[in-house]
């Protein structure tokens, strides 16, 4: 269990981000085990997303639509046990939040958790300001809604699906959420937007001009050499890395040097 003065931190930092619109550049990345979410609490991200995209770089799925309310609260609770004093946003999943009262339901289960907010993909100013009123913090989130894509691409290129988003932005802006997450839009789009609303805007693949930027970790760390989107920058080839460490272990098991004196017992 996470302590109660722990979560009464992290509610407040939630409080906290709204109010850093035009302030700083927030930090937000992915996580999904309690290992990760320590070091996250050591190096001070702003945000941790407990994201949907587990079922692909966790589970091997080729999207995130199969991902479970069980599955998520699963990797909540583990995130909670490391996360510190760092806010953690649960990522609602696909069908989670089919009418106001069933997404209520859901994200109070996200919250007993270890939750401090919860993030809903798609348009649905209704079901936020509800979930607001009921007291949950609301993460939006725009653009390209991996939940419902049916392949990979850039949104907002056309002249009216510009407009809906600048649209989708300030009404979802309205109904209560404390930040904006635009996924893969042009980036003076991005731009238009994030100087729209009056809340933080979280940006992955949408530019330079959002308040703060967010990757999923196993793509920064270079987990996945077969899987490289144009927005993202890998900070390590932790594929190569690993192999290279299972490699040495399996050598030396194999030709008897493993275990030596120093990693036996008398």
């Amino acid at each position: 269990m996470v302590s109660s003065n722990i979560s009464a931190t992290r509610a407040h930092k939630i409080n906290d981000i709204q109010n850093l619109k035009n302030m700083k550049k927030l930090v937000m990345l992915t996580c999904y085990d309690y290992q990760m979410a320590k070091i996250f609490s050591t190096v001070g991200v702003d945000i941790i997303l407990v994201g949907d995209s587990l079922g692909m770089v966790f589970q091997g799925d080729s999207t995130t639509k199969n991902v479970t309310m069980e599955q998520m609260l699963y990797h909540v609770e583990a995130v909670a046990k490391g996360a510190g004093n760092i806010p953690i946003v649960g990522d609602m999943p696909i069908h989670s939040y089919a009418d106001k009262e069933i997404a209520l339901e859901n994200a109070q289960r996200f919250v007993e958790a270890g939750a401090d907010a919860i993030k809903l993909e798609g348009y649905f100013p209704e079901t936020i300001s509800y979930l607001v009123e009921h007291g949950v913090p609301v993460q939006g989130h725009i653009g390209l809604l991996p939940q419902t894509y049916e392949s990979f691409k850039v949104v907002g290129r056309k002249p009216e699906d510009h407009d809906r988003l600048l649209k989708e932005a300030k009404e979802i802006e309205q109904a209560g959420a404390f930040t904006l997450v635009i996924e893969s839009i042009p980036e003076l789009l991005g731009k238009e937007i994030t100087e729209l609303v009056n809340i933080p805007t979280i940006g992955i693949g949408a530019g330079k001009f959002c308040d703060g930027q967010v990757l999923v970790i196993n793509d920064l760390l270079g987990m996945d050499p077969d899987f490289h989107p144009k927005f993202v920058k890998r900070y390590a080839n932790l594929f190569d890395i690993i192999s290279e460490s299972v490699r040495a272990f399996k050598k030396e098991v194999k030709n008897g040097t493993y275990p030596e004196k120093e990693h036996v017992y008398e």
